[in-house]
C-alpha cells in the first residue's frame, strides 16, 4: 500500500493533535522523532501491522524532539537524522543504529522551472540560505544554468523551525562546501538561521515551498517527489552535476565504514565519486540498553528486524537506500546489548 502525501501530512497532524501523551493501543509500538524517515516507517508500519498485528504509534516531531522524547522516557524509541556521538550514547545508556539511508534535496517554487531543471553547487546553495544571493536572476546562479530562462525574482528562504536531523544534514554539507556557512553558522539540529521563514517538519518546508513563488526549501526526496516539488541538481565534489536519485544516494552510501563509528553513526555528505548525491544522510533509532520496558523494547527491534528482511523494496519504491544484509548483521548482532525481557 502506497500512501500519498496528503494521507501523511493528515497522519502527522492527527498525532500532532492527540499530543505526545496519548496512549497507544494496547501492544503497539510508540516511538517519535526525524520527519525524513517517516514516510517509509509509515509504508513499514502498513504491512507490518498486517503481517504481525502489532501498529506502529510513531510521530513525526524531528530529530530534537525525538531525541528529547527518548531521553525523558515517554517513548520507546527515538528517531533522528543527527547520530549522537558514542560519548553522548553512554553517558545516555542508549543504543543506536541506523535504519536508511536517503538524500536531501533542495526544492524551489520558480514559474517555468521543473524538476531537475535548475542545477546548484555547494557554495552557491550557501550564499542563499546565508543571505548573500537574493534573486534568482544572480550571475552565479546563471552561469551554472546556461540556457535555463531565470527571472528577475526575489528568492524566499524557507528552512526548518523544529529541532531537526535534516537540518543537521543540510548545514553540514554546506559548512564543507562553504567556510563562512561553517564559521558563521555551522552544523546542529536547530541553527540559527541568517534568513528566512520557518517551518515545522519537512511536512511544512515542503507545504510552505508549494505555496511560495520564489521560494527554496530542502526536504527529504520523498517529500519532493511525492508533492510534486520541483527539485535542484547538484555539483558534486567530483565536479559533477548530478540529479538526485536512489542510485546517487547508494553511491554515496557506497563507501561507508559503519563498523567503525560508535553507535554506527556515519556522517555521509559531500562524499567523493562522480556519481554520489552530495547531501545523503542516514536516519537513525535510539533506545536504552536497559529499558525501563524490556518487552516494548523487544517488541520494537522485531519491527526493524522485519523491516530489514522484508522492507527493502518499499524503501526503494520511496527512494530510500536499504542496508545491505552485512550491515544489518552486524547491527543486529549489536542488539545483544540490550534487554529485552
Amino acid at each position: 500500500m502506497k500512501l500519498s502525501f496528503n494521507t501523511m501530512i493528515g497522519a502527522v497532524a492527527g498525532l500532532a493533535m492527540a499530543g505526545l501523551a496519548t496512549a497507544a493501543v494496547a501492544g503497539d509500538i510508540s516511538g517519535a522523532g526525524a520527519s525524513f524517515p517517516y514516510p517509509i516507517y509509515s509504508k513499514w508500519a502498513t504491512a507490518y501491522k498486517g503481517a504481525s498485528g502489532v501498529g506502529l504509534n510513531y510521530q513525526s516531531i524531528g530529530s530534537g524532539g525525538g531525541i528529547a522524547q527518548i531521553k525523558a522516557k515517554t517513548v520507546t524509541f527515538g528517531a533522528t537524522d543527527m547520530p549522537l556521538s558514542g560519548k553522548e550514547l553512554d553517558a545516555s545508556g542508549l543504543a543506536q543504529f541506523p535504519t536508511v539511508v536517503g538524500g536531501i534535496v533542495p526544492i524551489v517554487n520558480i514559474s517555468g522551472i521543473h524538476a531537475g531543471q535548475l542545477s546548484l553547487d555547494g557554495p552557491t546553495l550557501a550564499k542563499i540560505f546565508l543571505g548573500q544571493i537574493g534573486n534568482w536572476s544572480d550571475p552565479a546562479i546563471k552561469a551554472l544554468n546556461p540556457g535555463v530562462s531565470l527571472p528577475n525574482q526575489a528568492i524566499v528562504v524557507v528552512h526548518r523551525s523544529d529541532g531537526s536531523g535534516t537540518t543537521f544534514g543540510f548545514a553540514n554539507y554546506l559548512s564543507k562546501v562553504s567556510p563562512t556557512w561553517d564559521d558563521k553558522v555551522g552544523a546542529a539540529t536547530s541553527i540559527e538561521w541568517p534568513v528566512g521563514i520557518g517551518a515545522k517538519g519537512n511536512e511544512g518546508v515542503a507545504s510552505n515551498v508549494a505555496q511560495t513563488g520564489g521560494s527554496i526549501g530542502y526536504v527529504e526526496m520523498a517529500y519532493a517527489t511525492q508533492n510534486k516539488l520541483a527539485f535542484t541538481g547538484m555539483v558534486n565534489k567530483s565536479g559533477a552535476k548530478i540529479q538526485p536519485s536512489l542510485k546517487a544516494f547508494q553511491a554515496a552510501a557506497a563507501n561507508a565504514d559503519w563498523a567503525s563509528v560508535p553507535g554506527f553513526g556515519v556522517i555521509l555528505t559531500d562524499q567523493t565519486g562522480a556519481d554520489t548525491w552530495p547531501i545523503t544522510s542516514a536516519t537513525f533509532i535510539l533506545v536504552y540498553k536497559q529499558p525501563s520496558d524490556p518487552k516494548a523494547t523487544g517488541e520494537a527491534l522485531k519491527f526493524f528486524s522485519w523491516a530489514y528482511k522484508n522492507g527493502d523494496a518499499m524503501a526503494e519504491a520511496l527512494d530510500y537506500v536499504p542496508l545491505p544484509d552485512s550491515v544489518t548483521q552486524l547491527i543486529e548482532q549489536s542488539w545483544s546489548q540490550i534487554q529485552t525481557q
